[in-house]
């Protein structure tokens, strides 16, 4: 999920919590939280990605002979990049369930 679609997702339950009766110092104290959680978010598939980006590069130096870059390194990092992306999408997967189900409820 894009940062771009998860600001569109706050920015939608911030118009539904002031439709339904949040007032101004809550919608505030929401867009800040919001903020930091968007922050949160990105932060982690920032890191997921620089994991990826770590492993790939630990493989081809693997494949191109360097003698520096031992396999069994090479395997945990493969293995913990895709522990972590596995995870950032199962969080996704659960940010988008809740968003469903925040939708669907009747007002």
């Amino acid at each position: 999920m894009s940062s771009l679609q998860i600001s569109q997702v706050l920015a939608e339950m911030r118009a539904l919590q002031a439709r339904v009766g949040g007032g101004p110092a809550e919608v505030s104290a929401s867009v800040a939280q919001s903020s930091d959680f968007a922050k949160m978010i990105k932060g982690q598939i920032d890191s997921v990605a620089a994991m990826q980006n770590n492993a790939s590069s630990l493989a081809n130096a693997y494949e191109a002979g360097d003698k520096n870059v031992d396999l069994t390194k090479v395997m945990l990092e493969v293995q913990k990049a895709g522990i972590a992306f596995h995870a950032i999408t199962e969080v996704r997967n659960k940010l988008v369930d809740a968003y469903t189900q925040v939708m669907n409820m009747s007002v």
